[in-house]
């Protein structure tokens, strides 16, 4: 006997799409985006740059290989929900320690399976993202839609995913720099690639002051991914500015931003972001081609930068989207996509070394005391 849609996602403009409950089961309104990646749901799951979001996943078949202790880029989730095709709960893989559906039961995390995916996604890039509501199959459409006419989505993300305290990760080597990272809503595997590289990091929160920075006696900052709209951290923008020339400054996705912000260039909204591992992205000064993992809504804006002391480095070739700037003066530098992928290709896990390159001859210049 075929089994009955439980559930259903309500869209602002009126469409829905139904389906089978999974994971936590309790309503939520949350904005609708998708991603491309044909693996990786975990680190998806865990990337608290999704907070406040349903991750529609074009791949058909999610959950097949479970959940492995070691891949979580976050202790604690913060993803709104996973929409998928067709969820598997009874994965095959020796590293595999919980079902998907069990981790999000257990952190709150609404899912649903059976939908149509493929026209989700189709109405996500054509509209582009919008609120969505997950609940009940027997909630009525015009309900729905003044829930969702009244609900505004919150803009505290970055607050409620960062560090709440001062900490400090050591180097897997013998140490040869301390990097201060200002955890945005990071992701572990930036942690893991500075640690891998010989740096010990001490993490911060998003609204450290330059001033108790500045008395770690940092190396080199770099400044998180996170959730949410950059100018909603004027604190950290503030902070950024006034690190400008002092120490090497690495900027990923909402680092990018902030530096961006910091420096005085504006951002924007994008339709429908970019999500997924196989983002083609062109080194303006090599030519080459990178293949890119992505994760954000905001963007850039190119005008904006003409203004400023920041030149672009790298851009998106499938929209021509600003995807890296740099001061060369100030030694500071940041891209819009994720070098640690974490899903994703390992094309850019050199800007890893660029960053330790300018500690390295900021060191060998003027060694901070």
């Amino acid at each position: 006997m075929k089994r009955k849609c439980d559930r259903q996602i309500i869209l602002e403009d009126g469409s829905k799409y139904s389906g089978y409950g999974f994971g936590d089961i309790q309503d939520k309104i949350l904005e609708i985006v998708f991603n491309t990646s044909m693996v990786g749901y975990q680190e998806i799951l865990s990337d608290p740059s999704y907070t406040d979001q349903a991750v529609v996943m074009t791949y058909p078949l999610i959950g097949n290989y479970g959940m492995a202790d070691e891949d979580y880029e976050t202790d604690q989730p913060s993803i709104g929900a996973l929409i998928v095709h067709e969820y598997n709960d009874e994965p095959s893989n020796f590293r595999s320690t919980a079902s998907l559906g069990y981790v999000m039961r257990k952190y709150g995390i609404a899912g649903i399976s059976g939908v149509d995916t493929r026209k989700l996604n189709r109405s996500i890039r054509d509209f582009g993202t919008r609120k969505c509501l997950i609940t009940d199959i027997s909630t009525p459409l015009e309900e729905g839609l003044q829930r969702l006419r009244a609900y505004q989505m919150p803009a505290n993300a970055v607050s409620r995913v960062s560090s709440k305290v001062i900490w400090h990760s050591p180097a897997q080597s013998p140490a040869s720099f301390h990097v201060v990272l200002i955890d945005c809503g990071m992701k572990k595997n930036i942690l893991r690639s500075l640690n891998r590289r010989g740096c010990d990091v001490t993490v911060v929160p998003w609204n450290t002051t330059s001033e108790v920075i500045c008395t770690l006696k940092p190396d080199g900052i770099m400044i998180s991914n996170g959730p949410g709209d950059p100018t909603d951290v004027p604190e950290t923008i503030e902070t950024v500015r006034a690190l400008r020339g002092k120490y090497p400054i690495f900027g990923i996705c909402l680092g990018h931003q902030i530096l961006s912000l910091a420096y005085g260039a504006k951002t924007y909204k994008l339709k429908f972001g970019h999500r997924g591992g196989n983002h083609p992205v062109r080194d303006l000064a090599t030519g080459r081609i990178e293949i890119t993992s992505q994760n954000h809504s905001y963007a850039v804006d190119a005008d904006s930068l003409e203004q400023t002391e920041l030149s672009v480095t790298h851009v998106n070739i499938l929209d021509n989207t600003i995807e890296g700037v740099k001061c060369e003066k100030d030694r500071a530098f940041s891209v819009q996509y994720h070098p640690e992928s974490s899903p994703g290709p390992q094309d850019s896990a050199y800007l890893f070394d660029r960053f330790i390159s300018l500690m390295k001859s900021c060191k060998k210049e003027a060694p901070h005391a």
